[in-house]
């Protein structure tokens, strides 16, 4: 296989889609647009969904890209123009363990993550905690993504079950 020039990097929260996608873009020499930076505005307000889409079709129509998710509303424009969908099917306990240690983390440095906002204990504890999110998306996004790979018509998804099968992966891949 040749080196893709627009993939879709594929997980629910905790993953560690950005992680990767970050490292693909360096490997590989490819712009990341970092989903979540197209999401949020400052103070955690929600891109409506319609300019969500048309900023992801914006960048989709270009012949070189990495996104790091593929979220409602929108789904469609990236499936449909990437190359590759590269999908993190870690077990539950992996990407959750991952999730509380990031959030941890963050609640303790204070970390500065898309567009100037902060992950707080209210927002952790609230009904829309990422934590919950993970919880209820799990099971959605490993059928999605079990789905995407069965579909001929579809991008080829490479689907790993571990970070040492993804790591063996990424090894392989050509310098830029």
């Amino acid at each position: 296989m040749s080196a893709p020039s627009r993939i879709l990097v594929y997980r629910v929260y905790g993953a560690g889609k950005s992680t990767l996608a970050a490292t693909l873009a360096d490997r590989l020499g490819l712009p990341w647009h970092p989903v979540d930076d197209l999401l949020w505005q400052p103070g955690w307000v929600e891109v409506p969904v319609a300019e969500q889409r048309d900023r992801i079709t914006r960048i989709c129509r270009g012949e070189r890209w990495i996104i790091d998710g593929a979220y409602h509303g929108w789904r469609d424009v990236p499936l449909a123009r990437a190359d590759l969908v590269v999908a993190l099917d870690y077990p539950r306990w992996r990407s959750f363990g991952r999730l509380l240690r990031r959030t941890v983390s963050r609640l303790v440095t204070g970390e500065v993550i898309c567009n100037g906002n902060r992950e707080t204990l209210g927002s952790v504890l609230s009904r829309d905690s990422i934590l919950l999110w993970h919880v209820g998306a799990f099971g959605r996004a490993r059928r999605r993504m079990r789905a995407w790979q069965a579909d001929p018509t579809g991008p080829p998804v490479l689907r790993f079950g571990s970070p040492a099968e993804l790591d063996r992966w990424v090894a392989g891949l050509p310098r830029r």
